[in-house]
């Protein structure tokens, strides 16, 4: 039973109703595909030639959804290598070439990265145990990796308002789904 894989369906778009794998090592814990769908609902036209990154990609359900709807590019930052792995084959499985994974440390990544085309839509859903979330918006913030209109997607375990965010950032949308929480954010530009 150690090689079981666990499964998720894309919700919309081009790859609608297509399936992806990743490993059950407990490590990963997808969006589910109502809170997808209430997500993508939220960004609307957004998603359309976008570009995007999925930073603690995991079983990269967030970006593959993106790249079915429209995104031009997904940048896919998972540093487990069998998980990011298993995400080069489901990328391959369904013939997607404008999603990129890069192995590597998401914190490391930010600090080194250098980008060329800002980001338009941000996936933040770090492990909920770890402090990771509050690091990564502000390694963000402070780099120059985001567009000026740029939406960021946060899942967490806890309420935001008992997190500290950049100041600039700001609630557009949020819901609750049992114990995860998520929200939209668009960001003011200083």
């Amino acid at each position: 039973m150690t090689n079981q894989a666990n499964t998720l369906r894309i919700v919309a778009g081009d790859l609608r109703s297509r399936r992806i794998t990743f490993p059950a090592n407990g490590a990963i814990r997808p969006t589910g595909d109502r809170i997808r769908e209430t997500l993508f609902n939220w960004l609307q036209g957004r998603t359309h030639n976008s570009v995007c990154l999925d930073l603690f990609a995991g079983s990269g359900a967030l970006g593959i959804e993106a790249i079915s709807r429209g995104a031009n590019e997904v940048m896919f930052i998972e540093k487990e290598s069998s998980i990011a792995s298993a995400l080069r084959s489901n990328l391959e499985l369904l013939n997607i070439t404008n999603g990129h994974v890069i192995d590597a440390d998401a914190l490391s990544w930010i600090k080194a990265h250098n980008s060329a085309k800002p980001f338009d839509i941000v996936f933040l859903d770090p492990p909920f145990s770890s402090e990771l979330l509050v690091e990564s918006c502000e390694l963000l913030e402070r780099s120059d990796m985001l567009s000026s209109q740029c939406r960021i997607y946060i899942e967490l375990a806890q309420s935001i308002s008992e997190i500290k965010l950049p100041t600039n950032w700001k609630s557009v949308k949020g819901k609750q789904a049992g114990h995860i929480y998520y929200y939209l954010i668009s960001r003011e530009v200083q």
